[in-house]
Parts: structure tokens; sequence; C-alpha cells
């Protein structure tokens, strides 16, 4: 006479396993993506939110704008720069100067994280790799282009920005935003 089975086998209990082991492996790898989304879209907010902030600058002080790009050159400030070694304006007052060299200083402190920092003195409260650009695009018309380039997660494709061009891991993970400034010249 044959028993009646109870309960269930070992074979029933492994597949069980491994079809409850592929459904969290691919909840992990949706949390994580999910996740890197989230830091690449602040990201990218806080450095929207430093372009608007330096266009705000050079806005209130337009009358010395070359002095933020250093005329035709462009300044570059933020991860691995020396702002020491920014050249000094030379336009306008010495007030409108010293102004815009701060905004620069301050600027670049920002983009370094440098005005928050952890417990052990570590700057975290920027983008990764974070560098602002600032060009002058057409000395007749008196427009530049604020941009602030960072390292992204992952590949995606390169920006057409030269901001940070050959400064990354590679350039398809190489992230920028800019906006274009044109001061108007109101004494014509």
């Amino acid at each position: 006479m044959k028993q009646k089975s109870a309960g269930f086998s070992m074979l029933e209990i492994l597949i069980a396993l491994v079809i409850s082991l592929v459904t969290l492996m691919g909840a992990a790898g949706l949390v994580v993506r999910t996740v890197q989304q989230e830091v690449e879209a602040v990201q990218r907010l806080q450095a929207l939110t430093l372009v608007q902030d330096m266009v705000e600058r050079i806005n209130v002080n337009r009358l010395v704008a070359a002095c933020y790009s250093n005329a035709a050159n462009g300044i570059t400030v933020g991860a691995d720069v020396n702002k020491a070694g920014l050249p000094d304006c030379t336009a306008g007052t010495a007030n409108q100067n010293d102004r815009a060299e701060a905004d620069i200083d301050e600027w670049h402190d920002l983009l370094t994280g440098i005005s928050v920092q952890n417990a052990a003195t570590t700057n975290i409260g920027a983008m990764i790799n974070a560098r602002g650009c600032i060009t002058q695009e057409n000395a007749a018309t008196n427009t530049y282009r604020v941009s602030v380039a960072w390292q992204g997660l992952s590949d995606t494709t390169e920006p057409n920005n030269a901001c940070g061009d050959g400064l990354y891991s590679t350039d398809d993970s190489r992230r920028t935003v800019s906006m274009l400034v044109r001061i108007g010249d109101l004494g014509a």
C-alpha cells in the first residue's frame, strides 16, 4: 500500500528558494538604480542652482562682466583648480574688481563643497568633482556662458559643452549644465 506524501519535497523547496532569490536580486537591482538616479537628479539640481547663482552675480556686477571670464580666455574653478592662480581683474573700479574676484572665490568654494563639511572636515557639499566654467561667447554681443560640469555615476553620451572636457574618467560620464548671459549695452 502506498503512503500519501505530506508536506513539501526538498526539490520543491529548492525551486521556491531560487525563485525567491531571483525576485530579491531584481528588487535589489531596482533599488540600486533608483538611488543612482536620485543622486544624479540631486547633483543636476545643485549644478543648476550654482549656475543660476553665478548668472545673478554677473548681472549684479555687469559693468565688469569681462572680469568673470578673464575676457576671451575663460576661467575654470572647482575641483583640482588652484583659485590663487586666477588672474586679477583690471576692468572697472577697484570695488567692482574686488566684488568680481570675491564672487569667483565664493563660487569656487561652493563648487568644491567647502561650505559643508562633516566631522572629519571632508568637503561633502558638492557634486562629484564639480568644476565651473565662465567663457565669453561673443565679445560683440557681450555674451557669456556659465557652465558647471561634474562626474556622473554612469555613462551616457558626451555633452556638447567644453567645460570639464577630458578631466573625468570618461567624457561619457561627464555631466554639464549651462546658461548664457547677455549683458545689454544701455549706453548706446
